[in-house]
């Protein structure tokens, strides 16, 4: 068996991604808007990142990049981190990952349980500061790490684009009009809004919070955070602006309206796109959930205790 063979099967034992169920949300649609949602909980590692993490490990175990002698290194605010711990479970492989501190105590459960090594760093700096202690680490010993930098890798955003944008649409018949996500790493934003704007006439519109210091996990407040170089400022027709303060409270309409007890930054993205059903008189607008509220326990208990 060559070696070129041998990498590959490696990166077939991965888990399989893609392929969630769209979801129409009734309670925010219309007979003339509709506004429909990719249910990403469904992934391995229950998050949307799972389709990044999945391109990037694939496509370093066959470039050799990845393998049983390093450990893959990466600044993750939780969802990816998980992912890549999921993924690589099945080879026995222990991702490294560069962790704020105040990430919630359900994600460093659940990374500890996959076998990942933490490291944990300052929660003032967020992501931007996990990213620079990876990249010391990398410095460092670069013969110890496969660095993912998930924010400057082109597998990040070509996962959506190969998979995401072609997923959503078939399944809306190439029927949308609009694509909605906001702003974190903007693999899925770059990607899906790229080939969708490939397929057909359909509008891009770009989410951020609404402050540097908000409640929307994995999100970048672009104007004061690192702006990941993966990131096409001339793709997005418009940037919307979410009302953060306001997300808390959508999080338990959306409970009650459609039994879907979201995430922070899933919320978001449906606040986001009813911005953009105010704005129209007719239209198929999709985005994307990415990921539900069991890893937010305080956040689930301020809402419904």
């Amino acid at each position: 068996m060559t070696t070129q063979t041998l990498t590959k099967n490696i990166a077939d034992l991965l888990p399989g991604v893609g392929n969630t169920a769209l979801l129409l949300i009734k309670s925010l649609s219309t007979d003339c808007v509709q506004i429909w949602a990719k249910a990403e909980w469904q992934q391995p590692g229950g998050s949307i990142k799972a389709r990044a993490a999945h391109s990037i490990i694939s496509e370093a175990i066959r470039d050799g990049k990845l393998h049983a002698y390093n450990s893959l290194l990466d600044a993750s605010s939780g969802n990816t981190a998980i992912a890549y711990a999921t993924l690589l479970r099945p080879l026995g492989w222990k991702p490294t990952i560069c962790l704020p501190s105040n990430a919630s105590a359900e994600r460093k459960n659940i990374l500890k349980s996959l076998g990942a090594e933490l490291i944990l760093t300052s929660p003032l700096e967020g992501t931007d500061g996990a990213q620079q202690v990876a990249r010391e680490l990398f410095a460092d010993s670069p013969g110890h790490f496969f660095y993912a930098d998930q924010y400057s890798n082109a597998a990040n955003w070509k996962a959506h684009y190969e998979h995401t944008a072609s997923e959503i649409w078939t399944q809306t018949q190439g029927a949308l009009t609009h694509f909605v996500a906001g702003l974190g790493t903007t693999g899925t934003f770059t990607g899906t809004g790229k080939k969708l704007k490939e397929l057909g006439d359909v509008k891009l519109i770009a989410l951020q919070p609404d402050q540097p210091l908000h409640p929307l996990e994995g999100w970048k407040h672009l104007e004061t955070a690192h702006v990941p170089s993966i990131y096409n400022p001339h793709l997005p027709d418009e940037i919307k602006t979410i009302p953060t303060a306001e997300t808390f409270a959508f999080i338990k309409y959306i409970a009650k309206q459609e039994g879907l007890y979201l995430s922070p930054s899933a919320a978001a993205n449906l606040q986001g796109a009813v911005q953009v059903a105010r704005d129209i008189k007719q239209g198929v607008i999709v985005t994307t959930l990415a990921d539900t509220l069991d890893r937010y326990t305080e956040v689930k208990q301020e809402i419904f205790n």
